[in-house]
């Protein structure tokens, strides 16, 4: 744990906090500035070690100084858990190694931080005498490649050819099928949060997220790729396509999973020991080719692309089923595709046109693909 880590200021020690792990991350931030703004006392649990997450701390800091606090440390690291976690009165769980390309590099490290660091956690948690919730922040790749979907196509995306899952998208019975490093450690700690509330009687539950996107996000051609469509367009750039392009997501606009997630804390009684869901579902169902053509549609202008062979594990269709969640929690219908990227583009807009108004006559303006790296 860092010595100047921001360890929790008065206004946080006087009251029981919200910890957030991998809270200055692109989710985590957005929740902590939710959080705070409601009123709530938020500690900010991370390690920083992905770039432009030290902004994402510093914007919280500068909004809500008095109700943010944070401790920077390793999610492996035994004694700043205990300390993070011994007065907390709730734990949304965001800290992991969130890239695909990553955990095939280094497989051992993605199964430390995701999994071994998912336990340290709830041990953590189970050794308070009246342990506080904890929501976890899962993935759709804990349902593999989902290869055995059969699909047809047009010349913009893949669907099912079954009407019915077309209709309503992938639900929660469907049999978890860890592919990829990333998958595995994952999907283990899915499984290991779901066990603690069965065998310790932990409040835990599980949020299975598609594809987030909104302001904050950091994105790379590895992950948050909504975003890094975006920031390329912007700049000029070529993108990259792995596959050919007409793969399917549900993406959920980081505004409404802050939403979700919530309720899942406030209906922790209700829901403990339960997986869900959680994506833009049927109506935000939309193309790596669509996403480009709607980019090009407002900007006015083509995007160069460049296409590449798939990636391991990739999923050709992935659409949750969002009913389960959406009844449980009482969520109200999430924000268009459209809107969402609009709303995107017109924040990642305004911070090019910031810095360029603050960079020395001198210094090269950053491009819009620069910002938030």
């Amino acid at each position: 744990m860092s010595p100047d880590s921001g360890v929790p200021n008065r206004s946080v020690s006087g009251i029981r906090p919200i910890l957030i792990t991998g809270g200055a991350g692109f989710i985590g931030c957005n929740l902590a500035d939710r959080l705070a703004g409601e009123g709530h006392q938020v500690l900010i649990y991370d390690a920083l070690t992905r770039p432009g997450v030290e902004a994402n701390l510093a914007w919280l800091k500068q909004r809500q100084p008095r109700r943010i606090a944070s401790i920077i440390a390793d999610i492996r690291d035994d004694a700043a858990l205990r300390e993070a976690t011994s007065r907390a009165k709730a734990v949304f769980h965001y800290a992991a190694q969130v890239a695909v390309t990553t955990s095939l590099a280094d497989p051992v490290a993605d199964f430390e931080v995701n999994a071994r660091g998912t336990v340290m956690l709830l041990e953590a948690l189970r050794r308070q005498t009246e342990p506080p919730p904890l929501i976890f922040a899962s993935t759709n790749k804990v349902y593999g490649d989902l290869s055995e979907i059969a699909l047809d196509c047009d010349e913009h995306r893949y669907f099912p050819s079954d009407p019915a899952l077309r209709r309503h998208g992938v639900d929660e019975s469907t049999p978890l099928d860890l592919h990829t490093p990333y998958g595995c450690s994952k999907g283990a700690a899915d499984q290991y949060v779901l066990d603690w509330a069965r065998s310790y009687g932990v409040p835990t539950a599980v949020l299975r997220m598609s594809c987030i996107y909104g302001r904050r996000q950091l994105g790379t051609e590895d992950q948050g790729w909504v975003a890094h469509f975006l920031r390329k367009a912007l700049a000029g750039e070529p993108i990259t396509i792995y596959g050919d392009g007409r793969q399917v997501r549900d993406i959920l606009n980081v505004r409404d999973a802050v939403g979700a997630y919530i309720a899942a804390w406030q209906r922790i009684g209700r829901i403990a020991g339960r997986a869900f869901n959680l994506g833009g579902g049927p109506r935000n169902a939309v193309s790596l080719l669509e996403i480009i053509g709607e980019i090009e549609r407002r900007l006015r202008r083509r995007v160069e692309l460049r296409f590449e062979d798939w990636r391991s594990g990739d999923q050709r269709y992935f659409v949750a089923d969002t009913r389960r969640i959406t009844a449980e929690l009482s969520l109200p219908p999430p924000l268009g595709w459209r809107h969402g990227i609009a709303d995107l583009a017109d924040w990642l807009q305004g911070r090019s046109e910031e810095r360029a108004t603050q960079a020395p006559a001198n210094r090269k303006i950053a491009s819009p693909a620069e910002l938030v790296s």
